[in-house]
């Protein structure tokens, strides 16, 4: 990572923890053609822990007075579902729907989490039992700062609100609808064939742009969020080796305690938004325009 006998340049730090633990070698920090084992592993984790702990709060509720953990579990269903019923009018979706977007904001949350750890400490231990391993001694330990992670999500979202127009609308009433809005369609044939292709093709737009966006927003706030967090350990790194170590000691410290209590805002409402935008896709899915 560095030259013999000498620590890591900052360059070399910060491009050592945004490199993942991959099935090959990278060309960039984004190489869709590489599949990143460590957000593959670490999401999989989280999402089946979500999936127990909701599971074993459902299996412990009771009717009479509950304990704080069932409110709490109570409190988020009721949350996401009084969302769902605002945006999702049919009934019969939100059995489903409502269920899979509590699942979508506390899988996201407990994966944005994953930055509040500290930088170096699970990369530290990767960095001695990976290349014992036969792996490289590469690891990122936050799914959600990987732009495969989010995309993947987002294009989940994009197959439902596929499957949710074509079974809400039918396949016919959905692609008169991909043909016929936002402009409408006329009466002449000269004019309907070319305004047909202009409207699908912005409803084309309008579905690649969505779903860019929707995966995009999440890369970028978790991605500058990890970066910050890798600049005060090297605020910290740099203390122990400054005559002023001590104020940069104190500095490293405050910065990482304020930026850790901001952070804990923005993971949350980045699960939260994203939770959101999936509700209202999917209720566009069930509107007709």
């Amino acid at each position: 990572m560095a030259t013999e006998g000498a620590g890591p340049t900052p360059g070399e730090y910060i491009g050592h923890h945004l490199a993942h633990l991959a099935n090959k070698k990278q060309t960039g920090i984004v190489d869709f053609s590489v599949i990143n084992i460590d957000s593959v592993v670490f999401s999989s984790v989280l999402g089946l822990l979500v999936c127990f702990v909701l599971w074993l709060a459902a299996r412990k509720a009771t009717a009479g007075v509950p304990g704080r953990f069932q409110a709490a579990v109570e409190m988020l269903v009721e949350l996401v579902d009084n969302q769902a019923k605002g945006l999702i009018h049919n009934a019969q979706s939100r059995k489903l729907v409502s269920p899979m977007a509590l699942t979508v904001f506390c899988w996201i949350f407990m994966m944005n989490f994953m930055d509040m750890l500290p930088v170096d400490a699970l990369p530290a231990i990767w960095h001695v039992a990976g290349p014992a391993m036969g792996y490289s001694d590469h690891l990122r330990v936050v799914p959600t700062a990987d732009l495969s992670t989010t995309l993947g999500l987002s294009v989940s979202v994009l197959i439902m609100c596929v499957f949710y127009n074509i079974k809400i609308k039918g396949l016919g009433g959905w692609s008169h609808e991909l043909i016929s809005a936002p402009f409408g369609t006329s009466k002449n044939p000269l004019f309907a064939i070319p305004l047909g292709l202009v409207n699908f093709l912005m409803q084309m737009i309008e579905f690649v742009a969505k779903t860019v966006s929707h995966g995009m927003r999440l890369f970028g706030n978790m991605f500058a969020g990890e970066l910050v967090f890798m600049l005060i350990a090297l605020l910290g790194g740099y203390a122990t080796l400054s005559l002023t170590g001590g104020l940069l000691f104190v500095g490293h410290l405050v910065a990482g305690t304020v930026w850790t209590l901001f952070h804990i805002l923005v993971i949350t409402l980045q699960a939260f938004i994203f939770m959101m935008l999936t509700l209202i896709y999917l209720g566009q899915a069930h509107d007709a325009h």
